[in-house]
């Protein structure tokens, strides 16, 4: 029978948020129903409110979530009522080219729940990125549910479902950074942050934080950057060549998404070494470098989709270092909120007060 729950609904471009009735169908062949327990509010859901992403309202928001699977459909194997989940907008179909390459990560046919959620009058929602979790319950693809250690709890664990493990991803898995690597990141929100946790347990030797706020800059030395540069006080390329004895970093990660920090990190980085694009940028912005350049510099111009990561490989990981006390996932969580705070969230989010504020249900 299906479900009647609360949901955060953004009905039109630039529109404040709703709370609203969403029904939340029994789940079909491949799909799970999640009793979400919270949800971050990720930067990426301003975008789909802003129509930054399509314009597909109204969108159900919320996708960086944990929960407790309520319901499995027929089919379901690697799920059953009861299991603790991260969930993940990138399920991935083990039989596209890149899955069949033995490359998972970069699966192009990734999966999400065939039915639709929608409102109380049977209008179709749209869930951002497949998931739709700021809501009490909410129905996905049984492949989007990644089982992990129950004892991180889950204001922490859902971090792990988008944008912590797009800035940990960015590092370990895209960029590569290892052992006594010098590390630059642009940009120290969230994703930028938690390149850098990532740098750290990589075990870079230094690990530079760049952004025009302090006090983002103050947030990045707790995630283990050895060094900071405001750029609105310094040249951001002069000061990490001078931090990493003229030559550049060996890895730079641009976690704004602007053409002018892109060439920052280009810049930024020693010869033969990897930029990484983790910032997502809007569809009007546009690159122009000197093509010389890029050939002479050499390395990798690399983007990061998801923190190039495969959940059932990294979630699992992650939780068990966490719970290790060895990342520091609680220092993302600025604050624990309501779903009727969500649209307050939001203005903290773009006025740089916060890191994250998380939804608990």
């Amino acid at each position: 029978m299906p479900y009647e729950v609360q949901g955060v609904v953004a009905r039109g471009k630039g529109e404040a948020v709703t709370l609203e009735t969403v029904v939340v169908p029994d789940p079909g062949p491949g799909e799970a129903v999640v009793n979400v327990q919270a949800c971050g509010v990720c930067h990426t859901d301003l975008h789909y409110r802003e129509g930054g992403i399509n314009d597909d309202f109204p969108f159900l928001l919320g996708h960086e979530a944990a929960g407790v699977v309520e319901a499995v459909g027929e089919g379901v194997t690697e799920v059953e009522p009861g299991d603790y989940v991260i969930l993940n907008w990138r399920a991935v179909c083990g039989q596209c080219r890149a899955c069949l390459r033995g490359r998972p990560w970069y699966c192009f046919a990734t999966h999400n729940a065939t039915q639709k959620m929608t409102l109380a009058d049977g209008t179709v929602l749209s869930p951002a990125l497949g998931i739709g979790a700021f809501l009490e319950k909410t129905l996905v693809a049984a492949g989007q549910c990644t089982k992990v250690d129950p004892a991180a709890r889950p204001a922490v664990a859902g971090l792990l479902g988008c944008g912590v493990m797009a800035g940990l991803g960015a590092t370990i898995n895209t960029g590569a950074v290892t052992r006594g690597d010098t590390v630059a990141v642009i940009g120290c929100g969230g994703v930028g942050d938690a390149a850098i946790a990532g740098a750290r347990l990589a075990g870079a030797r230094t690990i530079i934080a760049v952004d025009v706020d302090d006090r983002k800059l103050d947030w990045a030395r707790g995630f283990g950057a050895t060094h900071t540069v405001n750029s609105r006080e310094a040249d951001p390329v002069e000061a990490i060549r001078d931090l990493t004895g003229g030559f550049g970093a060996d890895v730079v990660i641009e976690a704004v998404g602007r053409p002018e920090t892109y060439k920052q990190a280009f810049y930024a980085r020693d010869l033969a070494g990897t930029v990484v694009l983790v910032g997502v940028p809007t569809p009007e912005m546009t690159l122009e470098l000197p093509l010389l350049d890029v050939f002479g510099r050499g390395g990798a111009l690399k983007s990061s989709w998801y923190g190039d990561c495969l959940p059932s490989r990294d979630f699992p990981m992650l939780i068990d270092l966490y719970l290790q006390g060895r990342l520091d996932l609680d220092g993302f969580v600025t604050e624990t909120i309501g779903l009727d705070q969500v649209e307050e969230a939001f203005g903290k989010m773009h006025r740089g007060e916060v890191l994250r504020s998380v939804v608990v249900l």
